[in-house]
């Protein structure tokens, strides 16, 4: 019974082979165009793809060329090739201004660059690529089906480009480079205000504030004490319940403790 089985899996498979080969050779359009959906429908892409790709020769300047750009696109995509899906959804835009499958074509060429966007430590190029190509979307069609999806991925990847930044920004706090922790921190809240990094980068600018000011020259502990204190009051006025206000009123202590021993 299994050899039988394996006899018959091997014939269906010549006979596909063959079948395939027989629509690879022909030079009618339509029979080829036919057997590319045929195979797209059925999901073997790596089939319907090079078909697509013949076709767009084929059929230039008719009125399949716009459904033949489109599905090859979509070929790609389905490979998991992003960056020339991307490109030829694009390029449908460009050479079918007013073809039926604008709107939907703009949304995968920046989905597709999304999808390329890669971790938060690697470059950013893509994350911020993939932005401004959803944000140019929604600009155009914010009454889109998609316009959800859209602000969706936009703030998951404003959240990603915010952790990068913060995590470069603690890493100068680690390194003791307490200055440019606080620099950084601060062009982190300016920059992604609505960020879920906000209470940990208040607080990491109010320790940075303090250890910058105890290991600095005497001239400016004073000035630097004063400043750590607008921190705690900064931290204190917004995160009142959080996880470190303890640490941040033992600095608090620490901070007015030395500047009356400056005063004394």
């Amino acid at each position: 019974m299994k050899k039988h089985l394996l006899l018959v899996s091997i014939f269906l498979f010549q006979f596909s082979c063959g079948e395939y080969q027989k629509v690879l050779k022909s030079s009618d359009a339509d029979y080829k165009y036919q057997k590319a959906i045929e195979y797209y429908e059925k999901a073997d892409f790596a089939r319907a793809m090079p078909l697509f790709r013949e076709l767009t020769n084929m059929l230039r300047a008719t009125k399949k060329s716009e459904e033949v750009m489109y599905y090859l696109a979509y070929c790609h995509y389905n490979n998991a090739d992003f960056i020339t899906s991307s490109y030829l959804f694009k390029n449908y835009i460009k050479t079918f201004p007013n073809g039926s499958h604008v709107e939907e074509c703009m949304y995968m060429a920046a989905y597709c660059v999304y999808l390329e966007s890669p971790s938060h430590s690697l470059d950013a190029t893509y994350t911020q690529k993939a932005i401004g190509e959803l944000q140019q979307f929604l600009n155009k069609y914010p009454k889109s089906s998609k316009s959800e999806k859209s602000e969706q991925l936009i703030s998951e990847l404003h959240n990603k480009l915010a952790f990068k930044a913060f995590e470069n920004a603690k890493q100068y706090y680690i390194t003791e480079y307490y200055k440019s922790a606080i620099i950084a921190l601060n062009n982190l809240l300016i920059d992604y205000p609505g960020n879920s990094y906000r209470e940990e980068a208040h607080f990491l600018i109010l320790k940075s504030s303090y250890e910058l000011a105890v290991n600095s020259i005497s001239s400016k502990v004073e000035e630097r004490l004063q400043n750590t204190l607008d921190a705690y009051l900064v931290f204190n006025d917004n995160y009142p319940k959080s996880k470190f206000i303890r640490q941040a009123q033992k600095i608090e202590e620490q901070t007015k403790q030395s500047l009356n021993n400056l005063n004394n």
